[in-house]
């Protein structure tokens, strides 16, 4: 853990330090070692959240983004469970950064704990089986309520690119059909409306991610993938059609948002400018 109590006060850990544990009050010393990142651990026990798992650089500096108040923060259930939460901070979210797998039992527990929880999940592991392709159009915008797009998948160059129905074509066939019923038409190319798409973009693209971490795609709570640059990738769904796409969160944003909103699902939710294309 990073954060102890010294003197009623919780400190990182320092050269022959000695502690107790926020949780559980149980004695810690510290490890400074000139190898290995400067912890606190449990002097006799075990880590006494079984939900904890040994942290990385990534961690560690993702924590460092918020202030020392909202890192390690204890978090108790109606029923008296109490887990330490990564970064709780002041408006209520928790934040969960996993480096390692989980499985689906674990996930789904801690979302029912913290209920108001968003993930931040290192992608840097799996980064070679994640392709982000071409812009979609904010899903909102009224370009976007007239197309439906086909599947972007690995190897399948046209549809990486952009391709796209007609919903206003396909009611001259059907007038009662809808983005999640339409299955053909006369299909086209991104690069017919290639400079609307731009001028509606605000992070959206498709992409496919080859042998998924499941437990991901199945997650309850948002998920961000971190691949170590200045954005996150959010796993979303962008329309009605079912269309699974993800969203460029700048972190600076993201980490402001989760500040000052009072629930996961708001973040990022508000305009912000971003660049054109893939950073």
């Amino acid at each position: 853990m990073q954060l102890a109590l010294v003197n009623d006060e919780r400190v990182e850990a320092f050269s022959g330090g000695r502690g107790n544990c926020p949780v559980c009050g149980a004695e810690t010393i510290a490890k400074c070692g000139p190898r290995i990142m400067h912890h606190w651990a449990h002097h006799r026990l075990r880590d006494c959240d079984p939900w904890w798992e040994n942290e990385t650089e990534w961690h560690r500096e993702w924590k460092n983004k918020f202030p020392l108040e909202c890192r390690e923060v204890s978090h108790i259930a109606e029923d008296g469970e109490i887990h330490r939460a990564d970064v709780k901070t002041p408006s209520g979210i928790v934040i969960e950064i996993q480096h390692s797998t989980m499985t689906d039992a674990e996930r789904i527990s801690r979302e029912e704990f913290y209920q108001n929880l968003v993930w931040v999940i290192d992608g840097t592991v799996f980064q070679d089986n994640f392709d982000i392709y071409h812009m979609l159009p904010d899903p909102k915008s009224e370009l976007a309520q007239d197309l439906v797009w086909s599947k972007a998948k690995r190897h399948m160059n046209g549809a990486n690119a952009g391709l796209f129905f007609r919903l206003s074509e396909a009611f001259e066939d059907d007038p009662l059909v809808t983005k999640s019923t339409l299955r053909g038409g006369w299909i086209r190319g991104i690069y017919d409306i290639e400079e609307e798409v731009k001028k509606t973009y605000n992070g959206y693209h498709q992409y496919d991610w080859v042998r998924p971490r499941k437990t991901w795609l199945d997650a309850g709570c948002p998920v961000y993938i971190d691949f170590g640059d200045e954005y996150l990738v959010k796993l979303d769904t962008y329309d009605e059609s079912g269309l699974n796409c993800i969203r460029l969160v700048s972190k600076r944003k993201f980490v402001h948002d989760v500040m000052v909103e009072d629930k996961a699902e708001n973040i990022a939710t508000r305009f912000y400018p971003i660049k054109s294309g893939r950073p």
